[in-house]
């Protein structure tokens, strides 16, 4: 090789989302459910969090199943196929089993050959930290077309008789396909994500260890979220070169009804429409944002073009947002 230096890919001048998909599974558990074995009510479920009902995953029913859907709902919205598909991630915090990941078994069901297959632990800001990495993968030529999945089957971790969580977690999944940007005028898709963590923190939601089920402290990972959350979106959207009030949306993760207004009322986009899909979803966690994008673009709540602001949050502590274009 010599003095030459070590050639490198070429990659595209940006990313783009090219469709989501988000299925959900079929059994809804409603708050009256939930109290029918827990000392709580409708009311009081729905005054803290906001959650009316959520979906909770059949007994048969795992988490690649649910990712597998979710992926090949995406890529048929994408126009592509299989053979297209270079890269697959799985944001998930809640495998059956770490081994072996999910992601090389959903490709494998959807008929994509040998591509490069990786499970990201993220916890609820897992899409955001896997869209940015398929992001940099298709700018970097190390991928060309990425399948992004988050997917999480809560029920699996949660203790059914603990109030301060059976009443939050649910089941899920949801995807997006990331694409190159062929036309450089036409500016990236997704934008530059700002991502980070407080460890110091990771012990208020967690889960001890095999045997034990997820615990929270709700109320320092409230006063986390409602106060330290809105700088970290406006600065993507100070990156991204979107003023916020030029966005059609705002999707946060799905947590906590109240955190989400609170969040959405500090960014500065009052005329933006904020996901609310918890209410009859549930905390899904790294599946929550997809599911409620897919969910807001089929009832054309919003539309193609449009600019819109993702911020996921959660256990570790992990925070990531970017700005991204309405496929």
């Amino acid at each position: 090789m010599g003095n030459d230096p070590m050639r490198r890919n070429e990659g595209a001048p940006g990313a783009r989302i090219l469709a989501f998909g988000g299925p959900q599974p079929a059994r809804v558990v409603t708050n009256d459910d939930i109290a029918a074995t827990v000392d709580t009510s409708d009311e009081w479920i729905r005054s803290r969090v906001g959650i009316a009902s959520r979906r909770i995953a059949g007994p048969d029913e795992s988490l690649a199943d649910m990712a597998a859907a979710a992926g090949g709902k995406a890529l048929a919205a994408s126009g592509l196929s299989a053979a297209d598909i270079d890269l697959v991630i799985v944001a998930t915090c809640t495998p059956e089993a770490p081994i072996p990941n999910t992601a090389a078994t959903v490709a494998t069901r959807l008929g994509i050959l040998a591509p490069g297959a990786y499970d990201l632990n993220a916890a609820c800001a897992g899409f955001c930290y896997a869209l940015a990495t398929a992001s940099d993968a298709v700018r970097a030529g190390t991928a060309r077309h990425v399948l992004v999945i988050g997917a999480e089957k809560l029920s699996q971790w949660v203790d059914w008789t603990d109030r301060s969580t059976c009443i939050i977690f649910a089941d899920g999944a949801g995807a997006a396909v990331v694409g190159p940007v062929t036309d450089p005028q036409a500016g990236p898709g997704i934008g530059p994500v700002v991502w980070g963590s407080d460890g110091g923190m990771a012990d208020k939601i967690a889960i001890a260890d095999r045997n034990s089920f997820i615990v929270q402290e709700g109320q320092a990972v409230f006063r986390w979220a409602t106060t330290a959350l809105h700088p970290v979106a406006r600065k993507a959207c100070e990156l991204a070169g979107v003023d916020p009030t030029e966005l059609a949306a705002f999707v946060p993760h799905q947590a906590n009804l109240r955190i989400i207004e609170a969040i959405a009322r500090k960014i500065g986009a009052p005329q933006a429409r904020v996901a609310d899909d918890i209410v009859h979803a549930g905390n899904t966690s790294s599946a929550s944002i997809p599911l409620a994008l897919s969910r807001m673009t089929e009832r054309g709540e919003i539309g193609s073009g449009e600019a819109v602001l993702l911020l996921g949050f959660g256990a570790g502590i992990s925070y990531a947002a970017q700005v991204i274009t309405v496929p």
